[in-house]
């Protein structure tokens, strides 16, 4: 059996779980509402407060269903009581980042400054400490949306190996390799 898919999704206080005659999950809790279409073959069951997810047979694809939608949920659980934040920092010199409502002004050593329209579900903050490097921080409830912007502003300038200038996540480790050496 799956070691994901069978464990079971305690839900927290005051969120609350719907499941359709078509499988459409919808998670509603205190930050949000969430909502899923799960495959027709797997079956999502609550009881007591816990919820937990089975499949009909051993095949090869239900077994990969099993996991993948438990995770999901799970995913949409934790994301409508708790929330998720991504904080990326901006490595380099005369890197900045401003914010004005949806939008996200970056000057990232180009000739020209890049602007991200962020989506209405994700609420974006900049902060500019004096000796540190700017941070931008994501907030929302869809892990994969977050996920996604996250990726699309780092790749806009990538780390790059030798000096480690770019865009990072906040913690990241950058793998450094070592430059020419001067000959003789």
């Amino acid at each position: 059996m799956s070691r994901i898919g069978k464990l079971p999704i305690t839900l927290p206080q005051g969120v609350e779980v719907l499941v359709n005659q078509d499988n459409l999950v919808t998670v509603k809790g205190p930050k949000g509402t969430l909502s899923s279409q799960v495959d027709t073959d797997i079956t999502v069951a609550i009881e007591d407060g816990v919820l937990t997810v089975t499949r009909p047979t051993e095949q090869k694809r239900h077994k990969a269903l099993h996991g993948l939608y438990r995770a999901l949920i799970n995913n949409m659980v934790v994301g409508v009581s708790t929330g998720y934040k991504v904080s990326l920092e901006l490595i380099g010199v005369g890197f900045k980042a401003t914010t004005q409502g949806q939008n996200l002004e970056l000057a990232l050593g180009y000739s020209h400054n890049i602007f991200v329209a962020l989506p209405a579900e994700i609420s974006v903050t900049a902060v500019t400490e004096k000796g540190k490097a700017p941070v931008i921080t994501l907030e929302g409830i869809d892990k994969q949306l977050i996920g996604q912007v996250a990726a699309k502003i780092r790749s806009l300038r990538k780390v790059e190996p030798y000096k480690g200038k770019g865009v990072r996540f906040v913690g990241e480790v950058v793998r450094r390799k070592a430059g020419k050496t001067a000959s003789k």
